[in-house]
């Protein structure tokens, strides 16, 4: 069974790869944070290094593309099919507010005659692969029948259900009744994301749906960088030493880039909240953490920790 790793917003661009692949690895496919062309530029300056083949060596990696109209899709997929990529993700899973209220990522799913439509023109002449991220509504779980109607007409490489509709965020727990049925109705390779945190939830839902093509993991990886490596070599427990390694490696790219402490810590912060959530005195050491205003207090909290 494969592993990817879900794009976050924010979090998991190049230098987040880059370090993740060197240290880690046991990935079989990044997906890129979603881009948002629009009719006047399809990749903006910050969206193109991103994916710059130069910025993702040997990591197999697929750009994510989130709009409602197939027009801009297009653009923007022949810019990243020039840029030597052969799949390209469409984004119709992120609940965000700001997002849905555009009629993009989850909030397109409401309008069902629109994204068939759209669906229809995106593939027509498409110039590469397009896989699909998608959740199964907005607000009721049974939307996602009519959901599958429509993805079944089209080619779609890979279908990665998160099986949460768009009001749960990501509380509540993942409909597993309505996945299961989408595994056997869909016509195409399908992957299983959501609330994959530790090997054992990974073995549980290889060994239930034993025909998906992967399965997408996202911020379990953030609360344990060591997961994939633990799935893929059966162990139980992760090497510490590697993710102190990769943190350290984290600070050391990001401050290359930026040239900020304060901004780097942010950087730094977001991920250790999620690292506090699964560790012991994880609590206590978020507390001092997200106090530290620069790299001297930095070492000292890990150090005392």
């Amino acid at each position: 069974m494969k592993i990817y790793l879900a794009p976050l917003e924010s979090v998991t661009g190049y230098i987040f790869r880059n370090a993740y692949h060197d240290i880690f690895g046991c990935i079989d496919k990044y997906y890129a944070p979603f881009v948002t062309p629009n009719q006047n530029a399809f990749l903006n300056r910050k969206e193109k290094k991103d994916v710059l083949p130069e910025n993702n060596i040997d990591i197999p990696l697929v750009p994510q593309i989130m709009t409602n109209n197939s027009s801009c899709f297009a653009g923007c997929q022949k810019e990243l099919v020039d840029l030597g990529y052969d799949e390209v993700n469409l984004n119709l899973g992120c609940p965000s507010a700001t997002v849905v209220t555009k009629k993009k990522g989850a909030g397109f799913l409401a309008y069902p005659e629109e994204l068939d439509q759209f669906l229809y023109e995106i593939f027509e002449n498409s110039t590469s692969k397009i896989s699909v991220k998608t959740r199964i509504g907005v607000e009721h779980p049974d939307e996602f029948y009519q959901l599958m109607e429509i993805y079944n007409k089209y080619p779609i490489s890979e279908l990665i259900i998160h099986p949460r509709i768009r009001q749960d965020f990501y509380n509540n727990k993942p409909n597993m009744k309505v996945f299961s049925e989408a595994v056997l109705s869909s016509k195409n390779p399908v992957v299983y994301n959501g609330d994959v945190n530790t090997p054992e939830d990974f073995y549980r839902i290889s060994e239930e749906f034993p025909n998906i093509n992967a399965i997408m993991i996202g911020r379990g990886i953030l609360k344990n960088p060591g997961l994939p490596a633990m799935i893929k070599h059966n162990k139980s427990s992760y090497n510490i030493e590697e993710t102190y390694k990769f943190m350290e490696r984290l600070r050391r790219d990001y401050y290359e880039l930026m040239k900020d402490e304060k901004n780097v810590l942010f950087k730094l912060k977001e991920l250790w909240l999620y690292r506090c959530m699964v560790l012991k005195d994880g609590e206590r050491l978020w507390k001092k953490m997200k106090k530290v205003k620069n790299f001297v207090e930095y070492e000292n909290v890990l150090n005392k920790y």
